[in-house]
C-alpha cells in the first residue's frame, strides 16, 4: 500500500525562489514526544524551536510541507501592531495587560529579525521600515493618530506630509501617511524553511505529508491519528489558523477565513525599479479592502489585496491587482507580469488573536487578521513560554477556556461578499 504523499507545494513566486528546506518525511509508525504541534507555519515552528532549545522532546506534523500554507504565500511584509490602535488596547485591556500587550505587539518585529540573526536564514531580510500611505484626507487624521500614540510610546515613527510619502513611494496616489521603521520584509516560504531547519538542528522532528485526521485524549496523553501512524503527546499546539479544519470539533468556527491574493512582475529594469519604493519599504495602504506591495530582492513589484473565500483561482481578481498598480505607478504599463498566487488570512470575532484551550494540554493558537508574519511567529513563542512554565499573568494574551466561535459561520462566504463590496464601496467615497 502506498504512503501519504504530502500536499504539493502551490506555484508561487516564493516557491520559485526560496532555497529548500529540511527533509520532512511522512510519519511512519507510532512516535512519543513531550508536545505534538499540528501544522508547520509561522507559529507551530516558532513553538517547536522554542520547546526544542530547552530540551523539549516535539513532533510537528503538516499535511504539506513547512510553510506549505499561509506562511509561505503572504507578502512577506513583517509589521509590528495589531488592528487595534495602542489606546484602544490599553482601555480594553486594563491598566496592567494592557501596556503589556501593546509593549508585545510593539515589538513583534523584533523576534522575526533577532530569530534570522541568531540562525542565520536566509530569507532576503530587510528592515527599512512599514508605510501606511492615506488614500484620503480622513483616512490620514487616523493614521496620524495612530503615528502619535506609538511616538508616545518610544516607538521610531513618523507622520509623512503628502510630498514626502510620493518621494518615498515614487506615486503621488496618496494624501500623507506614516512610516513604521520598526518594520520591514522578507521572503517568507525562506523564513519558514530557515524556522524548520532551525528547530530540527534543536532537535525537533518535522513529519510533512502528514494530516492529523484525528485527536483524542487517552489516560493522560494525546493520541494524533494519521495516515501513516500516530504520535503520542503529554501536550498538543493546534497551529492551523487560516487552514483549519474540523479536527477539533468547533475550532473550524473560531476563524473566518478569506484568501489574499498576490501577482509579481519579473524583475524590472533598473530605469524602473529605481523609482518604486527606493528605499526598499513594504506599503499597504489605509483601505478597508486594503492594497499592499514591494518591491522583492531582484526587483519584482509586487502588490497582494484581499479576496474571496474560495480557493479557486480567479482570474479577474490578478487583473484588479495588475489595474491598480498601474494606476500608482504608470510606468507598470510596459511590466511584464509573472507569478501570481493566493494565501488564506484568518480573522478572528474581535480582531485579536487567540489563545484556546480546548482540554487538558490541548491549545489552539490561530487568527493573525492579516498580519501574521510578525503575530504568528510571536504567538509561537508565546505558547512555547506557556509549556515552559510562564504563569498566565506573564502572557501578553490570556488563553480563553473553549471557544470563540464566529456568529454564523455557515455563512461566511456569502457575508464576506457582501462585506467586502461594501468596503469597497466605503473606500471609493473616501
Amino acid at each position: 500500500m502506498p504512503g501519504p504523499v504530502a500536499l504539493p507545494l502551490p506555484p508561487s513566486l516564493w516557491a520559485a525562489t526560496a532555497p529548500p528546506g529540511p527533509a520532512a518525511p511522512p510519519l511512519a509508525g507510532t512516535l512519543k514526544v513531550d508536545v505534538a504541534v499540528v501544522g508547520a507555519g509561522y507559529t507551530g515552528l516558532t513553538a517547536a524551536l522554542h520547546l526544542a532549545e530547552r530540551g523539549t522532546t516535539v513532533a510537528v506534523l503538516d499535511a504539506g510541507e513547512p510553510g506549505w500554507g499561509a506562511s509561505g504565500r503572504n507578502g512577506g511584509q513583517v509589521i509590528p501592531g495589531l488592528k487595534y490602535d495602542p489606546d484602544e488596547l490599553e482601555a480594553r485591556f486594563g491598566p496592567e495587560q494592557g501596556p503589556r500587550l501593546v509593549d508585545f505587539a510593539g515589538r513583534a518585529a523584533d523576534l522575526v529579525f533577532d530569530l534570522i540573526e541568531r540562525h542565520n536564514i536566509a530569507c532576503d531580510p530587510v528592515r527599512t521600515g512599514w508605510l501606511q500611505p492615506a488614500h484620503s484626507p480622513a483616512a490620514r487624521v487616523s493614521v496620524e493618530r495612530r503615528a502619535a500614540q506609538w511616538a508616545r510610546r518610544g516607538a521610531d515613527v513618523a507622520v509623512l506630509d503628502r510630498s514626502t510619502m510620493a518621494e518615498m513611494l515614487g506615486s503621488e496616489a496618496y494624501c500623507g501617511g506614516w512610516i513604521d521603521r520598526r518594520a520591514g520584509n522578507i521572503q517568507p516560504l525562506a523564513f519558514a524553511r530557515g524556522l524548520a531547519a532551525a528547530a530540527v538542528a534543536k532537535g525537533a522532528v518535522i513529519h510533512g505529508g502528514t494530516p492529523a485526521q484525528t485527536v483524542r485524549r487517552e489516560e493522560r496523553e494525546w493520541r494524533i491519528e494519521t495516515p501513516g501512524g500516530s504520535v503520542l503527546a503529554g501536550t498538543v499546539l493546534l497551529c492551523t489558523n487560516g487552514y483549519t479544519d474540523r479536527l477539533f470539533p468547533g475550532l473550524e468556527r473560531e476563524v473566518i477565513s478569506t484568501n489574499s491574493y498576490q501577482a509579481a512582475t519579473r524583475p524590472l529594469p533598473e530605469r524602473l525599479r529605481a523609482a518604486i519604493l527606493p528605499g526598499r519599504q513594504a506599503a499597504s495602504d489605509s483601505r478597508r479592502v486594503l492594497l499592499y506591495y514591494r518591491l522583492d530582492r531582484d526587483g519584482r513589484f509586487i502588490i497582494g489585496g484581499r479576496g474571496t473565500a474560495a480557493d479557486e483561482p480567479a482570474p479577474a481578481l490578478f487583473e484588479r491587482l495588475r489595474r491598480a498598480a498601474r494606476d500608482l505607478y504608470p510606468q507598470l504599463a510596459e511590466a511584464e507580469w509573472g507569478n501570481h498566487w493566493s494565501g488564506r488570512v484568518a480573522f478572528t470575532v474581535d480582531h485579536l488573536p487567540h489563545l484556546a484551550e480546548l482540554g487538558p494540554g490541548l491549545i489552539a493558537g490561530l487568527g493573525y487578521q492579516g498580519r501574521g508574519v510578525a503575530m504568528a511567529t510571536n504567538i509561537g513563542k508565546v505558547l512555547a513560554d506557556r509549556l515552559l512554565g510562564a504563569r498566565p499573568e506573564e502572557l501578553p494574551l490570556p488563553i480563553v477556556k473553549g471557544l470563540r466561535p464566529f456568529p454564523g459561520h455557515f455563512l461566511r462566504a456569502p457575508a464576506l461578499y457582501l462585506i467586502t463590496r461594501w468596503y469597497r464601496l466605503l473606500d471609493m467615497v473616501g
